[in-house]
């Protein structure tokens, strides 16, 4: 095995890995000192000489001539007569340089030498990618899907290094197969086991700003700032924008003609609404625009304890909160302010909190978090959708809503003879139940069991005593 296969093979290896000149040349270098140091315990004595453009390699050690029988080190001496056979003209005081082959280091040495070599060039090869995908972090990267696990999906780019995107940071409606181009931001960089680890995400609010950058150019160019994202990936996203140019409508800009530049972002993100808000830095306008579509009548805000009370007629409450709370989630989200949504209480209404002592303050809290915070906007929703909304369970909600209902001035059924036959109204009473409440109180199956009306009678009559109420 001579020089010029050693090292040529390494300089294939170094256009592979694309690893500089420079350094090849400084790990090629340390390697063979090392392996010089272990045979001649040490390098000093010695040039090594390399050219990787070439793949050429040249070892020298140089040798002070002393007179012969003086040689104390051989390594760094040699007999005036031993260098006289390598040129005549040697004088004792002189320096002889002659070239070491690998041959004469021995097989082993030479593939204990390659083996070295092999695991540096590698280790050097992964601390180059971990800087390269390091000063990649925060940018947009178009991969291909290689392996599709339970917990991660494996991408290969476009140099083919390994890139991970955990499951934690896919869109929960992300489906992907073998062979699939996947976008998605590099999130972080780690170093495990010595091996890089490049983590992906498309859940990331950065990875928005990026499809945003790509699709707008008023932002690319700096025209128009993203001043903060805010998002429940794969549900709903908003996004505040201000722009430096009074001629440029910021929100318009992103959403484009007909939404033609916003749309391929929601495509990509699966199909995630996303709100565009006008940043403004007066805090009461921007809370309102962030509430959007919801008409807002009034806003207290607490500075020092970041808070904002939200006052609305009762038809705007459910559009500020939004389907599953996600409206007023990302408004608080996306303003810092902890948002309280309130209903405009009219002077036939009346506020829950009346009934702080009959029922628990976690279960009034939480009528509160989802806008009912009158009787009247508990009453006017269904037992079923209150329980689902406040995550309650259906028999806290029915006792709730019998305590409100408690409160209530009774009304007589002879009143509503208007609307039910007199028949239906004396065979009910006739089991002792005069007043809208007692008959509301009381089961539909007992009440038609009892009375000899059908189901569908008393339902019609439960219906007309309930609008009394409403």
């Amino acid at each position: 095995m001579d020089n010029l296969n050693l090292v040529s093979t390494f300089a294939e290896f170094k256009e592979l890995k694309n690893i500089d000149k420079s350094t090849m040349i400084g790990v090629l270098e340390d390697v063979f000192r090392h392996l010089l140091i272990k045979t001649y315990e040490t390098d000093e004595n010695f040039d090594v000489i390399i050219n990787p453009e070439k793949g050429d390699l040249e070892i020298w050690r140089n040798r002070t001539i002393v007179e012969d029988g003086a040689v104390e080190n051989p390594n760094q001496q040699i007999a005036v007569s031993d260098a006289r056979k390598i040129d005549a003209t040697y004088e004792v005081g002189e320096e002889v340089a002659e070239e070491i082959k690998l041959s004469d280091f021995g097989r082993r040495a030479v593939l204990s030498l390659r083996q070295n070599l092999a695991s540096r060039i590698m280790d050097l090869e992964k601390a180059n990618l971990f800087n390269k995908c390091t000063e990649k972090v925060g940018e947009i990267i178009t991969g291909e899907v290689y392996q599709v696990w339970k917990k991660e999906i494996l991408v290969l780019d476009d140099e083919e290094n390994e890139l991970k995107l955990p499951k934690a940071e896919q869109i929960p409606s992300d489906f992907f197969r073998k062979g699939d181009s996947i976008k998605a931001i590099v999130a972080r960089v780690e170093m495990k086991n010595n091996n890089p680890e490049i983590i992906l995400s498309r859940t990331a609010p950065e990875f928005l700003q990026r499809l945003f950058e790509m699709e707008v150019p008023e932002i690319f160019d700096g025209l128009i700032t993203i001043k903060k994202i805010v998002r429940i990936p794969g549900e709903r996203a908003k996004v505040a924008v201000e722009s430096y140019d009074e001629r440029i409508d910021p929100v318009g800009a992103c959403v484009g003609m007909k939404g033609s530049r916003i749309y391929s972002i929601v495509k990509e993100l699966r199909n995630e609404n996303i709100d565009v808000v006008n940043y403004t830095p007066n805090t009461q306008l921007f809370i309102q625009r962030a509430l959007n579509p919801a008409k807002i009548s009034s806003i207290t805000l607490d500075e020092e304890k970041k808070t904002a009370s939200i006052y609305l007629k009762p038809e705007e409450v459910s559009l500020a909160i939004g389907k599953g709370g996600l409206n007023i989630r990302l408004a608080s989200m996306l303003t810092g302010y902890d948002i309280d949504v309130y209903r405009e209480i009219d002077e036939a209404d009346e506020p829950i909190d009346q009934f702080k002592g009959r029922v628990d303050d976690w279960i009034l809290e939480r009528l509160k978090s989802i806008g009912c915070d009158t009787v009247k906007s508990v009453l006017e929703q269904s037992i079923d959708e209150i329980a689902q909304r406040a995550d309650l369970e259906l028999e806290t909600v029915q006792e709730l809503v019998r305590i409100l209902r408690s409160e209530e001035e009774d009304v007589e059924l002879d009143d509503f003879s208007d609307e039910i036959d007199q028949e239906t109204i004396n065979k009910i009473k006739a089991l002792g139940y005069t007043t809208a409440k007692s008959v509301l109180e009381v089961p539909v199956e007992e009440l038609s069991r009892r009375s000899g009306l059908s189901s569908q009678k008393i339902d019609q009559v439960c219906d007309i005593l309930r609008q009394e109420f409403e």
